[in-house]
């Protein structure tokens, strides 16, 4: 920051890059560490500073999830771009620190050419979608949630680097309603899924070790309700999340049929898909998973168990005990008041 001024992103970054570069070479030749490298903020530990950071791209970086995704990912360390149709800051983390210490940038991915969009994309090491639309228009759909992937997944693989790909799709259960329960326009939403998850693989090569596909159902979070897309807010979302987690729903769900099942199984926090999202972009151990449903994805990012049911039953309990203990000095007091008006106008 100079005179209140701030070094553009890109250009920082590259700085950053060459000067870790030259001072690894230097610890290299001279067995020595500089200082300067543990200051660098390239990690926690020696080790770390001296590793170049991943280079993430988050397709649909500035939405519900992606934006979440991108805020972990750069708490993680990694070197974060965000592609978007806006290339925005979204307004719920607009002032948050956070993201001025990553890439915002815009492309239409159903117009855009591919040299443009490659050189947007460059050579990321992971890429995490979480382009997708909702609406009653098929065609809207299937490009929306096909070929717009199928761009964004084919201009990082030709990035060259790629070797992992992350992808928010559909959790099975509500793909099993498509024949019988859903409006036909919903064909494309679904083809669209298809056409995604297939340009995910290719995009690592076909090795489904190198894929994790995030299938949730219903997704809640944030702070407001919403019909398109549909959505309900962190507090009512989590109550119901820990209500059809009990055994009881549980069981009635496992026999149920089509939307009947799907509407009695536990919604996911959105933050629970963000993290194993952000973690499976980062995860080098080889083999990533596809996780189908709320508690593979819970699992996975290491959610802990919802409370919103516990929490608003405790919250409905304290707020019995308040009105109770105001109820036993103020009612007395109305009574007496009352009975004074009463004998008064006896009088």
């Amino acid at each position: 920051i100079t005179e209140g001024k701030t070094i553009k992103r890109m250009g920082n970054m590259t700085l950053m890059k060459s000067l870790h570069a030259l001072l690894l070479a230097f610890s290299l030749q001279t067995g020595m560490l500089p200082s300067v490298a543990l200051q660098s903020g390239w990690g926690s530990s020696p080790a770390s500073s001296l590793r170049m950071s991943s280079e993430v791209t988050v397709f649909g970086g500035g939405g519900f999830a992606g934006s979440r995704v991108c805020k972990l990912l750069v708490a993680q360390g990694a070197s974060v771009t965000s592609i978007s149709k806006s290339g925005t800051v979204p307004k719920w983390c607009k002032d948050e620190p956070w993201t001025k210490e990553m890439e915002w940038k815009s492309a239409d991915l159903l117009s855009v050419e591919e040299y443009s969009l490659d050189e947007v994309v460059g050579s990321p090491d992971a890429i995490v979608s979480c382009v997708g639309v909702v609406g009653t228009d098929r065609n809207v759909l299937l490009k929306g949630n096909g070929d717009a992937n199928v761009a964004a997944f084919n201009s990082a693989k030709r990035g060259g680097k790629l070797k992992r790909a992350v992808y928010i799709s559909v959790g099975s259960e509500v793909d099993a309603c498509k024949e019988n329960w859903l409006p036909e326009f919903f064909q494309g939403y679904f083809e669209g899924k298809i056409l995604a998850e297939k340009a995910a693989l290719d995009a690592v090569g076909g090795d489904e070790k190198k894929l994790c596909l995030v299938k949730p159902s219903f997704i809640y979070g944030g702070s407001e309700f919403g019909l398109f897309p549909p959505r309900v807010n962190y507090e009512y979302g989590s109550a119901v999340e820990e209500l059809l987690f009990f055994p009881p729903f549980k069981a009635l769900a496992d026999i149920t049929p089509g939307l009947i099942k799907v509407a009695l199984r536990p919604p996911v926090c959105v933050d629970s898909v963000a993290a194993a999202c952000a973690k499976a972009a980062t995860d080098d151990s080889g083999v990533l998973p596809t996780l189908d449903g709320t508690e593979e994805i819970n699992g996975y990012s290491g959610q802990p168990k919802s409370t919103g049911l516990t929490d608003a039953l405790e919250w409905g309990k304290e707020k019995a005990i308040e009105f109770y203990d105001w109820a036993k000095v103020e009612v007395p007091k109305a009574v007496d008041a009352i009975q004074a008006k009463v004998d008064e106008t006896k009088k």
